[in-house]
Protein backbone atom coordinates (compact mmCIF):
# COMPACT_ATOMS: atom_id res chain seq x y z
CA UNK A 1 0.00 0.00 0.00
CA UNK A 2 1.43 3.36 -0.93
CA UNK A 3 1.73 6.20 1.51
CA UNK A 4 -1.05 8.72 1.21
CA UNK A 5 -0.92 12.43 1.86
CA UNK A 6 -1.84 13.48 5.41
CA UNK A 7 -2.76 16.79 6.92
CA UNK A 8 -2.23 18.29 10.37
CA UNK A 9 -5.16 20.01 12.03
CA UNK A 10 -4.81 22.48 14.85
CA UNK A 11 -7.06 23.82 17.54
CA UNK A 12 -8.05 27.50 17.75
CA UNK A 13 -5.96 29.86 15.64
CA UNK A 14 -5.86 33.32 17.18
CA UNK A 15 -5.15 36.23 14.83
CA UNK A 16 -3.94 39.35 16.64
CA UNK A 17 -4.60 42.50 14.64
CA UNK A 18 -6.13 45.92 14.98
CA UNK A 19 -9.41 44.52 13.74
CA UNK A 20 -9.27 41.55 16.15
CA UNK A 21 -9.84 39.10 13.32
CA UNK A 22 -10.69 35.51 14.17
CA UNK A 23 -9.61 32.66 11.92
CA UNK A 24 -12.36 31.10 9.77
CA UNK A 25 -14.51 28.33 11.22
CA UNK A 26 -13.38 29.01 14.81
CA UNK A 27 -15.71 30.01 17.58
CA UNK A 28 -13.63 32.53 19.57
CA UNK A 29 -10.18 33.67 20.57
CA UNK A 30 -8.76 32.61 23.91
CA UNK A 31 -9.23 34.80 26.97
CA UNK A 32 -5.50 35.37 27.19
CA UNK A 33 -5.35 36.67 23.64
CA UNK A 34 -8.31 38.96 24.23
CA UNK A 35 -6.58 40.45 27.29
CA UNK A 36 -3.39 40.96 25.31
CA UNK A 37 -5.21 42.83 22.58
CA UNK A 38 -7.10 45.05 25.05
CA UNK A 39 -3.96 45.82 27.05
CA UNK A 40 -1.75 46.62 24.06
CA UNK A 41 -2.42 50.42 23.88
CA UNK A 42 -1.84 50.90 27.62
CA UNK A 43 1.46 49.05 27.37
CA UNK A 44 2.60 51.11 24.42
CA UNK A 45 2.43 48.10 22.13
CA UNK A 46 1.04 48.51 18.64
CA UNK A 47 -0.58 45.19 17.59
CA UNK A 48 0.97 43.88 14.41
CA UNK A 49 -1.40 43.06 11.59
CA UNK A 50 -2.07 39.40 10.79
CA UNK A 51 0.21 37.74 13.36
CA UNK A 52 -1.08 34.25 14.01
CA UNK A 53 -0.58 32.52 17.34
CA UNK A 54 -1.23 28.83 16.93
CA UNK A 55 -0.80 26.16 19.59
CA UNK A 56 1.57 23.36 18.67
CA UNK A 57 -0.43 20.35 17.65
CA UNK A 58 0.13 17.37 15.41
CA UNK A 59 -3.26 15.75 15.00
CA UNK A 60 -2.81 13.80 11.79
CA UNK A 61 -5.62 12.72 9.46
CA UNK A 62 -5.56 11.11 6.08
CA UNK A 63 -6.59 13.61 3.44
CA UNK A 64 -9.71 12.26 1.73
CA UNK A 65 -11.46 13.69 -1.30
CA UNK A 66 -15.11 12.71 -1.69
CA UNK A 67 -15.78 9.99 -4.25
CA UNK A 68 -16.78 11.50 -7.61
CA UNK A 69 -19.95 10.98 -9.60
CA UNK A 70 -19.38 8.44 -12.39
CA UNK A 71 -21.20 8.23 -15.70
CA UNK A 72 -22.35 4.60 -15.92
CA UNK A 73 -21.53 4.35 -19.62
CA UNK A 74 -17.91 5.18 -18.73
CA UNK A 75 -17.62 3.23 -15.48
CA UNK A 76 -20.37 0.83 -14.44
CA UNK A 77 -18.59 -1.08 -11.66
CA UNK A 78 -17.81 -0.07 -8.06
CA UNK A 79 -15.51 -2.26 -5.95
CA UNK A 80 -14.72 -1.71 -2.29
CA UNK A 81 -13.52 -3.32 0.90
CA UNK A 82 -15.92 -3.31 3.84
CA UNK A 83 -15.01 -1.07 6.78
CA UNK A 84 -15.85 -1.98 10.38
CA UNK A 85 -13.73 0.73 12.03
CA UNK A 86 -15.57 3.10 14.37
CA UNK A 87 -12.78 5.48 15.35
CA UNK A 88 -14.03 8.41 13.30
CA UNK A 89 -17.44 8.49 14.99
CA UNK A 90 -16.07 8.61 18.54
CA UNK A 91 -13.51 11.24 17.56
CA UNK A 92 -16.18 13.39 15.88
CA UNK A 93 -18.31 13.06 19.00
CA UNK A 94 -15.40 14.23 21.13
CA UNK A 95 -14.94 17.35 18.99
CA UNK A 96 -18.63 18.23 19.16
CA UNK A 97 -18.84 17.66 22.91
CA UNK A 98 -15.86 19.99 23.31
CA UNK A 99 -17.63 22.72 21.35
CA UNK A 100 -15.86 22.40 17.99
CA UNK A 101 -16.84 21.19 14.56
CA UNK A 102 -14.39 18.43 13.60
CA UNK A 103 -11.80 18.90 10.86
CA UNK A 104 -13.19 17.70 7.53
CA UNK A 105 -10.53 14.99 7.21
CA UNK A 106 -11.49 13.56 10.61
CA UNK A 107 -14.94 12.63 9.26
CA UNK A 108 -15.17 9.26 7.50
CA UNK A 109 -18.82 8.85 6.64
CA UNK A 110 -18.79 5.04 6.47
CA UNK A 111 -17.36 4.82 10.01
CA UNK A 112 -20.15 7.06 11.26
CA UNK A 113 -22.76 4.84 9.62
CA UNK A 114 -21.17 1.57 10.77
CA UNK A 115 -20.71 2.70 14.37
CA UNK A 116 -24.31 1.60 14.98
CA UNK A 117 -25.83 -1.85 15.07
CA UNK A 118 -28.52 -2.80 12.56
CA UNK A 119 -31.04 -5.64 12.54
CA UNK A 120 -31.77 -6.05 8.81
CA UNK A 121 -35.12 -7.72 9.36
CA UNK A 122 -35.56 -8.08 5.58
CA UNK A 123 -32.12 -9.63 4.99
CA UNK A 124 -31.57 -12.90 3.15
CA UNK A 125 -28.91 -15.55 3.52
CA UNK A 126 -27.20 -16.48 0.26
CA UNK A 127 -25.73 -19.97 0.16
CA UNK A 128 -23.63 -20.87 3.20
CA UNK A 129 -22.19 -17.42 3.77
CA UNK A 130 -21.66 -16.52 7.46
CA UNK A 131 -23.71 -13.36 6.94
CA UNK A 132 -27.03 -12.17 5.54
CA UNK A 133 -27.45 -9.51 2.87
CA UNK A 134 -30.07 -6.74 2.73
CA UNK A 135 -30.61 -4.37 -0.21
CA UNK A 136 -33.09 -1.53 -0.50
CA UNK A 137 -33.66 1.34 -2.92
CA UNK A 138 -35.31 4.58 -1.76
CA UNK A 139 -35.81 8.11 -3.04
CA UNK A 140 -32.87 10.38 -2.23
CA UNK A 141 -33.72 12.94 0.47
CA UNK A 142 -31.06 15.46 -0.57
CA UNK A 143 -31.26 15.77 -4.34
CA UNK A 144 -32.53 19.05 -5.78
CA UNK A 145 -36.11 19.72 -6.87
CA UNK A 146 -35.40 18.97 -10.55
CA UNK A 147 -33.66 15.65 -9.83
CA UNK A 148 -35.05 12.22 -9.08
CA UNK A 149 -32.11 10.41 -7.51
CA UNK A 150 -32.17 7.17 -5.55
CA UNK A 151 -30.20 5.84 -2.59
CA UNK A 152 -29.15 2.18 -2.81
CA UNK A 153 -28.44 0.49 0.53
CA UNK A 154 -26.35 -2.66 0.73
CA UNK A 155 -26.24 -4.20 4.20
CA UNK A 156 -24.26 -7.19 5.52
CA UNK A 157 -24.65 -8.73 8.97
CA UNK A 158 -22.81 -11.70 10.43
CA UNK A 159 -25.04 -14.63 11.43
CA UNK A 160 -24.66 -18.30 12.28
CA UNK A 161 -26.39 -21.09 10.38
CA UNK A 162 -29.33 -20.87 12.77
CA UNK A 163 -29.79 -17.21 11.86
CA UNK A 164 -27.87 -15.43 14.62
CA UNK A 165 -24.35 -15.01 15.93
CA UNK A 166 -23.50 -15.41 19.58
CA UNK A 167 -21.84 -12.17 20.55
CA UNK A 168 -21.11 -13.00 24.19
CA UNK A 169 -17.51 -13.41 25.29
CA UNK A 170 -18.03 -16.96 26.53
CA UNK A 171 -18.72 -18.22 23.01
CA UNK A 172 -15.50 -16.77 21.58
CA UNK A 173 -12.61 -19.05 20.62
CA UNK A 174 -9.62 -18.98 23.01
CA UNK A 175 -7.86 -15.63 22.75
CA UNK A 176 -4.18 -14.72 22.90
CA UNK A 177 -4.17 -10.96 23.44
CA UNK A 178 -1.11 -8.72 23.69
CA UNK A 179 -1.77 -5.23 25.06
CA UNK A 180 0.77 -2.92 23.43
CA UNK A 181 0.57 0.22 25.57
CA UNK A 182 2.16 3.57 24.81
CA UNK A 183 3.55 4.94 28.09
CA UNK A 184 5.48 7.86 26.60
CA UNK A 185 5.23 11.35 28.03
CA UNK A 186 2.61 12.34 25.47
CA UNK A 187 0.22 9.84 27.12
CA UNK A 188 0.29 11.47 30.57
CA UNK A 189 -2.98 13.43 30.36
CA UNK A 190 -6.16 12.01 31.91
CA UNK A 191 -7.80 11.28 28.59
CA UNK A 192 -4.89 9.08 27.50
CA UNK A 193 -3.02 6.56 29.69
CA UNK A 194 -5.40 6.69 32.68
CA UNK A 195 -8.36 6.11 30.35
CA UNK A 196 -6.43 3.37 28.54
CA UNK A 197 -5.79 1.64 31.87
CA UNK A 198 -9.47 1.77 32.78
CA UNK A 199 -10.35 0.39 29.34
CA UNK A 200 -7.96 -2.53 29.74
CA UNK A 201 -9.45 -3.31 33.13
CA UNK A 202 -12.89 -3.61 31.54
CA UNK A 203 -11.48 -6.00 28.97
CA UNK A 204 -9.58 -8.02 31.56
CA UNK A 205 -12.73 -8.65 33.58
CA UNK A 206 -14.19 -10.56 30.64
CA UNK A 207 -11.21 -12.82 30.02
CA UNK A 208 -11.45 -16.56 30.72
CA UNK A 209 -9.05 -19.26 31.87
CA UNK A 210 -8.50 -20.37 28.25
CA UNK A 211 -7.40 -16.86 27.30
CA UNK A 212 -3.96 -15.35 27.78
CA UNK A 213 -2.93 -11.72 28.23
CA UNK A 214 0.50 -10.14 27.79
CA UNK A 215 1.44 -6.48 28.25
CA UNK A 216 4.23 -4.75 26.32
CA UNK A 217 4.97 -1.09 27.07
CA UNK A 218 6.99 1.41 25.12
CA UNK A 219 8.41 4.89 25.59
CA UNK A 220 12.14 5.57 25.25
CA UNK A 221 12.62 1.82 25.62
CA UNK A 222 10.41 -1.23 25.33
CA UNK A 223 9.48 -3.56 28.15
CA UNK A 224 7.44 -6.70 28.81
CA UNK A 225 5.33 -5.53 31.74
CA UNK A 226 3.47 -8.86 31.86
CA UNK A 227 4.37 -12.09 30.13
CA UNK A 228 1.55 -14.35 28.93
CA UNK A 229 -0.87 -14.84 31.84
CA UNK A 230 -4.12 -16.79 31.81
CA UNK A 231 -7.28 -14.74 31.92
CA UNK A 232 -8.39 -16.16 35.27
CA UNK A 233 -5.40 -14.53 37.04
CA UNK A 234 -7.16 -11.21 37.09
CA UNK A 235 -5.47 -9.77 40.17
CA UNK A 236 -2.04 -10.23 38.56
CA UNK A 237 -3.18 -8.68 35.29
CA UNK A 238 -4.90 -5.73 36.97
CA UNK A 239 -1.82 -5.06 39.10
CA UNK A 240 0.33 -4.90 35.98
CA UNK A 241 -2.12 -2.46 34.39
CA UNK A 242 -2.08 -0.27 37.52
CA UNK A 243 1.72 -0.15 37.46
CA UNK A 244 1.91 1.66 34.12
CA UNK A 245 3.24 5.24 34.14
CA UNK A 246 3.79 7.73 31.32
CA UNK A 247 7.27 9.20 30.68
CA UNK A 248 9.85 9.54 27.90
CA UNK A 249 9.77 9.57 24.11
CA UNK A 250 8.11 7.02 21.85
CA UNK A 251 9.76 4.09 20.09
CA UNK A 252 6.85 2.44 18.33
CA UNK A 253 8.73 0.22 15.87
CA UNK A 254 10.79 -1.74 18.42
CA UNK A 255 7.74 -2.13 20.64
CA UNK A 256 5.65 -3.49 17.79
CA UNK A 257 8.27 -6.14 16.99
CA UNK A 258 8.48 -7.12 20.68
CA UNK A 259 4.68 -7.41 20.86
CA UNK A 260 4.67 -9.77 17.89
CA UNK A 261 7.32 -11.92 19.58
CA UNK A 262 5.14 -12.12 22.68
CA UNK A 263 2.11 -13.05 20.60
CA UNK A 264 4.10 -15.75 18.83
CA UNK A 265 5.25 -17.29 22.11
CA UNK A 266 1.64 -17.67 23.31
CA UNK A 267 0.24 -18.51 19.85
CA UNK A 268 -3.06 -20.38 19.78
CA UNK A 269 -3.30 -22.53 16.65
CA UNK A 270 -7.08 -22.60 16.92
CA UNK A 271 -8.16 -19.29 18.36
CA UNK A 272 -7.72 -15.52 18.30
CA UNK A 273 -4.19 -14.11 18.20
CA UNK A 274 -4.27 -10.34 18.32
CA UNK A 275 -2.28 -7.32 19.40
CA UNK A 276 -4.27 -4.40 20.80
CA UNK A 277 -2.26 -1.21 20.46
CA UNK A 278 -3.34 1.62 22.77
CA UNK A 279 -1.77 4.98 21.92
CA UNK A 280 -2.20 8.52 20.68
CA UNK A 281 -0.12 7.37 17.73
CA UNK A 282 2.81 9.69 18.44
CA UNK A 283 5.60 7.54 16.96
CA UNK A 284 8.64 9.82 17.08
CA UNK A 285 11.56 7.41 17.50
CA UNK A 286 12.59 4.59 15.15
CA UNK A 287 9.98 5.24 12.46
CA UNK A 288 11.18 6.47 9.08
CA UNK A 289 8.14 5.74 6.95
CA UNK A 290 4.53 4.61 7.35
CA UNK A 291 5.13 1.80 4.89
CA UNK A 292 7.90 0.39 7.11
CA UNK A 293 5.37 -0.13 9.88
CA UNK A 294 2.78 -1.56 7.51
CA UNK A 295 5.27 -4.10 6.15
CA UNK A 296 5.76 -5.47 9.68
CA UNK A 297 2.01 -5.54 10.27
CA UNK A 298 1.19 -7.26 6.97
CA UNK A 299 3.89 -9.90 7.37
CA UNK A 300 2.54 -10.92 10.79
CA UNK A 301 -1.06 -10.73 9.59
CA UNK A 302 -0.21 -13.43 7.08
CA UNK A 303 1.19 -15.53 9.95
CA UNK A 304 -2.13 -15.38 11.78
CA UNK A 305 -1.48 -12.51 14.22
CA UNK A 306 -3.89 -9.63 13.72
CA UNK A 307 -3.62 -6.11 15.09
CA UNK A 308 -6.21 -3.62 16.32
CA UNK A 309 -5.48 -0.03 17.28
CA UNK A 310 -7.21 2.11 19.89
CA UNK A 311 -6.68 5.87 19.89
CA UNK A 312 -6.75 8.21 22.86
CA UNK A 313 -6.56 11.95 23.45
CA UNK A 314 -5.93 14.95 21.25
CA UNK A 315 -3.16 17.35 20.26
CA UNK A 316 -0.93 14.73 18.64
CA UNK A 317 -3.48 12.09 17.67
CA UNK A 318 -2.11 10.14 14.71
CA UNK A 319 -5.46 8.96 13.39
CA UNK A 320 -3.96 8.30 9.95
CA UNK A 321 -1.25 5.95 11.23
CA UNK A 322 -3.59 3.99 13.51
CA UNK A 323 -6.29 3.51 10.90
CA UNK A 324 -3.75 2.27 8.34
CA UNK A 325 -2.15 -0.14 10.81
CA UNK A 326 -5.49 -1.67 11.79
CA UNK A 327 -6.64 -1.94 8.18
CA UNK A 328 -3.46 -3.76 7.20
CA UNK A 329 -3.44 -5.86 10.36
CA UNK A 330 -6.85 -7.51 9.78
CA UNK A 331 -8.08 -5.67 12.84
CA UNK A 332 -10.15 -2.58 13.57
CA UNK A 333 -9.51 0.97 14.65
CA UNK A 334 -11.43 2.43 17.58
CA UNK A 335 -11.16 5.75 19.35
CA UNK A 336 -12.00 5.91 23.05
CA UNK A 337 -13.11 9.26 24.42
CA UNK A 338 -14.83 7.99 27.56
CA UNK A 339 -15.30 4.95 29.75
CA UNK A 340 -18.72 4.50 28.14
CA UNK A 341 -17.03 4.06 24.76
CA UNK A 342 -14.53 1.67 26.34
CA UNK A 343 -17.44 -0.43 27.57
CA UNK A 344 -18.89 -0.51 24.06
CA UNK A 345 -15.61 -1.56 22.40
CA UNK A 346 -14.25 -3.92 25.06
CA UNK A 347 -17.53 -5.00 26.60
CA UNK A 348 -20.77 -4.91 24.65
CA UNK A 349 -19.13 -5.53 21.27
CA UNK A 350 -16.09 -7.54 22.28
CA UNK A 351 -16.97 -10.52 20.07
CA UNK A 352 -17.57 -8.26 17.08
CA UNK A 353 -14.25 -6.56 17.77
CA UNK A 354 -12.08 -9.69 18.06
CA UNK A 355 -13.96 -12.74 16.74
CA UNK A 356 -13.64 -12.66 12.95
CA UNK A 357 -16.19 -14.79 11.07
CA UNK A 358 -15.29 -13.70 7.52
CA UNK A 359 -12.13 -12.03 6.26
CA UNK A 360 -11.15 -10.13 3.12
CA UNK A 361 -14.77 -9.18 2.47
CA UNK A 362 -15.15 -7.29 -0.82
CA UNK A 363 -18.28 -5.77 -2.34
CA UNK A 364 -18.75 -5.15 -6.05
CA UNK A 365 -21.76 -3.53 -7.69
CA UNK A 366 -22.29 -3.42 -11.44
CA UNK A 367 -24.88 -0.77 -12.29
CA UNK A 368 -27.25 -1.38 -15.19
CA UNK A 369 -26.62 1.45 -17.72
CA UNK A 370 -30.12 1.02 -19.07
CA UNK A 371 -31.50 2.01 -15.64
CA UNK A 372 -28.74 4.09 -13.98
CA UNK A 373 -27.07 6.99 -15.80
CA UNK A 374 -24.83 8.19 -12.93
CA UNK A 375 -23.72 6.92 -9.53
CA UNK A 376 -21.45 7.73 -6.61
CA UNK A 377 -20.29 5.80 -3.55
CA UNK A 378 -20.94 7.62 -0.26
CA UNK A 379 -17.86 7.39 1.95
CA UNK A 380 -15.30 4.55 1.76
CA UNK A 381 -12.82 6.90 0.06
CA UNK A 382 -9.81 4.96 1.33
CA UNK A 383 -11.48 1.56 0.82
CA UNK A 384 -12.09 1.78 -2.92
CA UNK A 385 -10.50 -1.05 -4.91
CA UNK A 386 -9.77 -1.49 -8.59
CA UNK A 387 -12.29 -3.64 -10.45
CA UNK A 388 -9.74 -6.39 -11.04
CA UNK A 389 -8.91 -6.52 -7.30
CA UNK A 390 -12.26 -8.17 -6.65
CA UNK A 391 -11.16 -11.53 -8.06
CA UNK A 392 -7.58 -11.28 -6.78
CA UNK A 393 -7.34 -13.19 -3.51
CA UNK A 394 -3.95 -11.61 -2.80
CA UNK A 395 -5.60 -8.20 -2.35
CA UNK A 396 -6.46 -7.61 1.30
CA UNK A 397 -9.88 -6.35 2.41
CA UNK A 398 -11.89 -5.85 5.60
CA UNK A 399 -12.91 -8.35 8.27
CA UNK A 400 -16.41 -9.03 9.60
CA UNK A 401 -16.78 -9.79 13.31
CA UNK A 402 -19.43 -11.85 15.06
CA UNK A 403 -22.78 -10.05 14.99
CA UNK A 404 -21.32 -7.02 13.21
CA UNK A 405 -23.38 -5.11 10.63
CA UNK A 406 -21.93 -3.11 7.73
CA UNK A 407 -23.69 -0.74 5.34
CA UNK A 408 -22.61 0.80 2.03
CA UNK A 409 -24.72 3.50 0.39
CA UNK A 410 -24.75 4.65 -3.23
CA UNK A 411 -26.58 7.60 -4.74
CA UNK A 412 -27.72 6.94 -8.30
CA UNK A 413 -29.45 8.97 -11.01
CA UNK A 414 -32.01 7.00 -13.04
CA UNK A 415 -31.61 7.04 -16.80
CA UNK A 416 -33.63 9.88 -18.31
CA UNK A 417 -33.44 12.04 -15.19
CA UNK A 418 -31.28 15.14 -14.76
CA UNK A 419 -27.80 14.35 -13.49
CA UNK A 420 -24.51 16.22 -13.21
CA UNK A 421 -23.33 15.27 -16.70
CA UNK A 422 -24.71 16.83 -19.87
CA UNK A 423 -25.79 14.65 -22.78
CA UNK A 424 -23.04 13.97 -25.28
CA UNK A 425 -23.59 14.99 -28.88
CA UNK A 426 -21.67 12.02 -30.28
CA UNK A 427 -22.10 9.50 -27.48
CA UNK A 428 -19.22 7.45 -26.09
CA UNK A 429 -16.65 5.32 -27.87
CA UNK A 430 -18.15 2.10 -26.56
CA UNK A 431 -21.82 2.91 -27.17
CA UNK A 432 -22.22 0.35 -29.93
CA UNK A 433 -20.77 -2.45 -27.85
CA UNK A 434 -22.77 -1.45 -24.82
CA UNK A 435 -26.06 -1.07 -26.64
CA UNK A 436 -25.60 -4.44 -28.29
CA UNK A 437 -25.01 -5.98 -24.89
CA UNK A 438 -27.97 -4.21 -23.30
CA UNK A 439 -30.33 -5.08 -26.10
CA UNK A 440 -29.63 -8.78 -25.65
CA UNK A 441 -31.60 -8.50 -22.44
CA UNK A 442 -32.42 -5.07 -21.08
CA UNK A 443 -33.16 -6.36 -17.58
CA UNK A 444 -34.88 -3.09 -16.71
CA UNK A 445 -36.17 -4.78 -13.57
CA UNK A 446 -32.57 -4.82 -12.30
CA UNK A 447 -30.92 -1.63 -11.08
CA UNK A 448 -27.62 -3.46 -10.74
CA UNK A 449 -25.90 -6.68 -9.79
CA UNK A 450 -24.29 -7.28 -6.40
CA UNK A 451 -21.31 -9.57 -5.83
CA UNK A 452 -19.62 -10.27 -2.51
CA UNK A 453 -16.37 -12.17 -2.00
CA UNK A 454 -15.13 -13.40 1.37
CA UNK A 455 -12.78 -15.93 2.93
CA UNK A 456 -13.30 -18.16 5.93
CA UNK A 457 -11.29 -16.91 8.96
CA UNK A 458 -8.50 -19.42 8.29
CA UNK A 459 -9.05 -19.78 4.54
CA UNK A 460 -6.88 -18.58 1.67
CA UNK A 461 -9.36 -18.90 -1.20
CA UNK A 462 -12.35 -16.62 -1.49
CA UNK A 463 -15.97 -17.61 -1.97
CA UNK A 464 -18.44 -15.74 -4.15
CA UNK A 465 -22.10 -14.92 -3.63
CA UNK A 466 -24.23 -12.68 -5.85
CA UNK A 467 -27.74 -11.40 -6.42
CA UNK A 468 -29.49 -8.73 -8.52
CA UNK A 469 -30.57 -5.40 -7.03
CA UNK A 470 -34.23 -4.91 -7.88
CA UNK A 471 -35.17 -1.69 -9.66
CA UNK A 472 -37.97 -0.66 -7.32
CA UNK A 473 -37.71 2.53 -5.26
CA UNK A 474 -39.94 3.67 -2.43
CA UNK A 475 -40.25 6.90 -0.49
CA UNK A 476 -37.80 7.21 2.37
CA UNK A 477 -40.44 7.29 5.11
CA UNK A 478 -41.70 3.87 3.94
CA UNK A 479 -38.25 2.29 4.04
CA UNK A 480 -36.99 0.07 6.85
CA UNK A 481 -35.90 1.76 10.06
CA UNK A 482 -32.31 0.63 9.44
CA UNK A 483 -32.23 2.29 6.01
CA UNK A 484 -33.78 5.51 7.28
CA UNK A 485 -31.32 5.75 10.14
CA UNK A 486 -28.27 4.94 7.99
CA UNK A 487 -29.28 7.64 5.48
CA UNK A 488 -29.77 10.12 8.32
CA UNK A 489 -26.22 9.44 9.55
CA UNK A 490 -24.88 9.68 5.99
CA UNK A 491 -26.49 13.10 5.60
CA UNK A 492 -24.96 14.20 8.90
CA UNK A 493 -21.48 13.03 7.89
CA UNK A 494 -21.65 14.65 4.49
CA UNK A 495 -22.81 17.91 6.06
CA UNK A 496 -19.76 17.80 8.37
CA UNK A 497 -17.63 17.10 5.28
CA UNK A 498 -19.13 20.14 3.56
CA UNK A 499 -20.23 17.89 0.71
CA UNK A 500 -21.19 19.38 -2.64
CA UNK A 501 -23.74 16.61 -3.21
CA UNK A 502 -26.38 17.10 -0.49
CA UNK A 503 -27.75 20.50 -1.56
CA UNK A 504 -29.78 22.04 1.30
CA UNK A 505 -29.74 19.06 3.67
CA UNK A 506 -29.35 20.40 7.22
CA UNK A 507 -28.51 18.91 10.60
CA UNK A 508 -32.16 19.44 11.51
CA UNK A 509 -33.14 17.13 8.65
CA UNK A 510 -30.95 14.41 10.11
CA UNK A 511 -32.43 15.01 13.57
CA UNK A 512 -36.01 14.69 12.32
CA UNK A 513 -35.29 11.45 10.50
CA UNK A 514 -33.45 10.00 13.49
CA UNK A 515 -36.27 10.97 15.83
CA UNK A 516 -38.77 9.21 13.56
CA UNK A 517 -36.79 5.97 13.68
CA UNK A 518 -36.41 6.13 17.46
CA UNK A 519 -40.11 6.79 17.94
CA UNK A 520 -41.06 3.97 15.57
CA UNK A 521 -38.79 1.38 17.14
CA UNK A 522 -37.61 2.30 20.62
CA UNK A 523 -36.34 -1.24 21.20
CA UNK A 524 -33.54 -0.58 18.71
CA UNK A 525 -31.99 1.97 21.08
CA UNK A 526 -31.92 0.23 24.44
CA UNK A 527 -28.42 1.52 25.16
CA UNK A 528 -29.30 5.09 24.15
CA UNK A 529 -26.58 5.34 21.49
CA UNK A 530 -28.96 6.58 18.79
CA UNK A 531 -30.51 9.13 21.12
CA UNK A 532 -27.00 10.35 21.96
CA UNK A 533 -26.42 10.77 18.22
CA UNK A 534 -29.54 12.93 18.11
CA UNK A 535 -27.86 15.23 20.63
CA UNK A 536 -24.77 15.42 18.41
CA UNK A 537 -26.87 16.65 15.49
CA UNK A 538 -28.17 19.47 17.68
CA UNK A 539 -24.64 20.37 18.79
CA UNK A 540 -23.38 20.40 15.21
CA UNK A 541 -26.25 22.64 14.13
CA UNK A 542 -25.57 25.09 16.95
CA UNK A 543 -21.84 25.18 16.22
CA UNK A 544 -22.36 25.71 12.50
CA UNK A 545 -24.60 28.68 13.21
CA UNK A 546 -21.66 30.44 14.93
CA UNK A 547 -19.47 30.35 11.83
Amino acid sequence: MSTVTSSSVGQDTVVVSESMMIAPNKMSVTNASQMMIRAAPQLGIRPLPSIAIQPKTRDNYQENTANPVHRTTDMAVSTLSIDTDTGSYANVRRYLNEGQLPPVDAVRVEELINYFNYQFDDAKRIGNAPFVVATEVVESPWDSADQNNRIVKIGIKAVEKNGSYKTDTQSMPPANLVFLVDVSGSMSSRDKLPLAQSSLKLLTEQMRAQDSISIVTYSGSTNVALSATTGDQKAKILAAIDSLNAAGSTNGEDALKLAYRQAEQAMKKIGINRIIMLTDGDFNVGISDVDDMLDVVKANRDRGISLSTVGFGRGNLNDYMMEQMADNGNGNYSYIDSLTEAKKVFGDELAATFNTVAKDVKVQVEFNPNVVSEWRLIGYENRVLDEQDFNNDKVDAGELGAGKAVIALFEVTPTGQKGLYSDRRYGTSNDKEMNASINKGKRTNELGYLKIRYKDPTGSRSKLINQPIVNAAQVLTKASMDTQFAIAVAGFGQRLNQSDYINNWQYDDTAKLVQNTIDARASSDKDGIRRNFLTLTELAGALESTR
